[in-house]
């Protein structure tokens, strides 16, 4: 065995763990959303019919529905048709569930990469010169409003938002529905103020991480050793600070960009943003069941990916773990 491949192995090993512990962590989360939303109060077919049904029709729409079966057989069911890609249909328009996470996912995407686009870059170079500028008036400056932006709820900053950018100065508009087919430009003109509401709630977070990581490792032997030979200020956080304090900060970006995919419910109802988010609360208030399941186990299946491949990123920017002794 040659000595790469010796190193790979531990690290292999490390990411097969990290992806069965996801795999068994979506399971769980799958069974506890059948469990919340079989369990809850109130008969669903009698519900979705109304209360002018006969019993025999609300019989017969129970067994349309697999209401009439053991629990762990419906959940098996559901899991199984999870797993070929079949959602089920709606109960509010009869629509396949697959069509219509379809059409929402990818506005949320959108969405999150939109905000990732710009908060990543700005949270990163601001903990950057926070770090090298550290105690300075640019420092506390840069910590007082990512800390005051992080600490007001989302919906309070977008609703400040939309109250000056849209309602006040008429920038922006206020709902930002983008319509069937709409152009790139068209589509980021609606999507600012949504977009700038998720970049002002995660760039603290990152910014913080990033100045922190990089104050650690400027402490270092070796980073002593380049500013006594002289090398500038810049040069040693750019070529040898942060190089080594990657490891964090791309672990922390990657969890903020999972929450950017799966935090959005709230900025998207504010905003009227036609999501993944907007579309799982539409269908709670309409007992649309099939829906809720696929809305949240996606955004589960989402949170856990993306926090795996944090894991694995921050596994294999670490040169401890892919140098070891």
């Amino acid at each position: 065995m040659s000595a790469a491949e010796a190193r790979r192995r531990p690290i292999l090993r490390m990411i097969a763990g990290r992806l069965g512990i996801g795999v068994f962590t979506l399971f769980v989360i799958s069974v506890l959303i059948f469990l919340a939303v079989s369990l809850l109060p109130g008969d669903i077919a009698q519900q979705v019919l109304g209360q002018s049904a006969t019993s025999e029709t609300v019989a017969a729409f129970r067994r349309e529905l697999g209401l009439d079966q053991p629990l762990a057989w419906r959940y098996l069911d559901w899991v199984g048709g999870v797993l070929s890609g079949d959602f089920g249909r709606s109960l509010a328009n009869g629509r396949p569930v697959a069509d219509l996470l379809a059409a929402r996912l990818g506005n949320t995407m959108f969405l999150a990469a939109y905000a990732a686009v710009i908060a990543v870059p700005l949270a990163v170079g601001l903990g950057l010169l926070a770090a090298l500028w550290r105690g300075s008036w640019f420092d506390r400056i840069a910590n007082v409003a990512t800390l005051s932006a992080i600490s007001f709820p989302e919906f309070f900053i977008a609703y400040i938002l939309m109250f000056w950018l849209s309602v006040r100065m008429g920038w922006f508009p206020s709902i930002a529905d983008p319509g069937a087919s709409p152009r790139l430009a068209e589509m980021l003109g609606r999507a600012f103020l949504p977009a700038i509401t998720l970049v002002l709630v995660v760039t603290a977070h990152m910014m913080r991480m990033t100045r922190a990581a990089v104050v650690n490792v400027l402490g270092a032997p070796y980073v002593t050793m380049a500013r006594l030979k002289g090398v500038s200020r810049w040069r040693v956080v750019t070529r040898h600070a942060l190089p080594n304090a990657l490891a964090p900060i791309v672990n922390v970006v990657a969890l903020n960009v999972a929450w950017l995919i799966t935090g959005v419910v709230i900025v998207e109802v504010v905003f009227v943003y036609p999501g993944l988010g907007q579309l799982m609360v539409d269908s709670v208030t309409n007992r649309d069941i099939p829906v809720v399941q696929a809305c949240a186990l996606i955004f589960a299946a989402v949170y856990i990916l993306l926090n795996l491949l944090a894991d694995v990123l921050a596994i294999t920017t670490n040169p401890r773990l892919l140098h070891p002794r």
